[in-house]
């Protein structure tokens, strides 16, 4: 079906278009043409971090951390029950065993109170993501963890600017994991990024990016590595997103706010906890009556996503447990379309459907 409302579309202006010709024109196409570089300048000064190292996805950026922090067969990492499978899949991918921990049901974010009854001797590391935009309590789980030698790796994929105290989500653990696919906050089209301040760890994470090539000189490598990096062309695109931050944050969030006045008391919506500023991914909001949501939106031609499928519950990761929330989550959740140029004419006819149901 070709959907005349997506659930998400790129926002790609003049802005973007500039940047991109400018590789094109410069023929700065691969890695190695300085645009790369000067992405990472500029999303490690938004985020306030030292260091941005990107790579060519949000996954190899989950993997490339875990792996250069050591994580391999024999670990447990500790990693949400509800999220998205690029980050169980970076676990395994290591060679590690990922270890499900229920969600809260307000905020979709992994629960502090149960990470410690899920900890072992083999624990090396615990991975919060920041669900649909929304930060994860990062200061209950700091105290959960206080005294023991366990490394925190932020999957910030969904949650581009959100922040905890005026910091940024990115900027808490050893370091932080992004996603700059097409239909994230800020995008390069396909593309990734980790941000940290360790400056050894930052150094290392270029190593294994390309190949583990010396410090100087060619064909000599000392360690396994790979190629993830990122082209200049998809830092071109993210650096006329970089430009746009202020508008595209201010237009995701308009949206938030008309759904919520005409919304609110009929499902569900995203709420804001007193120590967040959540940012506007997607907008999502819980019902008992979702599949009745969802069918009414399909036959009107409008996409929705249903919440994710629990890590518990999937074929190749299957692990026994109680996980009632995230459970909860995927049969009562759904996100309506949210994309910086929904226009106010097509909100109003999602909110008018759902409205039709409830």
């Amino acid at each position: 079906m070709k959907y005349k409302i997506p659930v998400s579309r790129p926002s790609i202006t003049s802005v973007e278009k500039k940047w991109v010709n400018l590789a094109l024109d410069e023929n700065r196409i691969s890695s190695i043409g300085g645009l790369t570089e000067i992405f990472e300048e500029k999303f490690a000064e938004r985020i306030g971090v030292r260091h941005c190292i990107a790579v060519n996805s949000g996954c190899s950026a989950l993997f490339l951390a875990l792996w250069a922090l050591g994580v391999r067969k024999g670990d447990e990492v500790i990693v949400p029950d509800f999220t998205m499978i690029a980050s169980a899949n970076a676990v395994v991918q290591c060679g590690a065993k990922p270890v499900f921990v229920d969600a809260e049901w307000d905020t979709c974010n992994i629960n502090p109170k149960l990470i410690e009854e899920k900890l072992t001797e083999k624990t090396t590391t615990v991975m919060p993501v920041h669900i649909y935009g929304h930060p994860a309590n990062m200061s209950k789980i700091f105290e959960v963890l206080r005294g023991r030698n366990i490394r925190v790796v932020e999957d910030a994929a969904e949650a581009h600017g959100a922040e905890l105290g005026g910091k940024k989500v990115g900027s808490f653990g050893l370091c932080g994991c992004f996603s700059f696919y097409a239909n994230k906050i800020i995008t390069c089209a396909e593309g990734g990024a980790i941000t940290t301040n360790n400056d050894n760890l930052a150094s290392e994470l270029r190593r294994i990016r390309e190949y583990y090539f010396p410090k100087v000189g060619h064909f000599w490598h000392e360690k396994l590595g790979w190629n993830l990096r990122m082209s200049s062309l998809n830092a071109a695109v993210g650096l006329g997103q970089l430009e746009r931050w202020k508008e595209l944050h201010e237009k995701r969030n308009k949206i938030a706010e008309y759904y919520d006045k005409h919304l609110e008391g009929l499902v569900e919506i995203p709420i804001e906890q007193d120590f967040a500023k959540r940012v506007n991914w997607y907008y999502f909001i819980k019902s008992p009556r979702r599949d009745d949501i969802e069918k009414a939106l399909e036959e009107n031609r409008i996409e929705t996503r249903r919440g994710f499928i629990p890590m518990h519950m999937q074929p190749f990761l299957k692990q026994d447990g109680n996980f009632p929330v995230s459970e909860r989550l995927m049969n009562e959740g759904i996100y309506l379309p949210t994309f910086p140029d929904l226009t106010t004419a097509e909100q109003e006819e999602i909110i008018k459907i759902v409205k039709s149901i409830l």
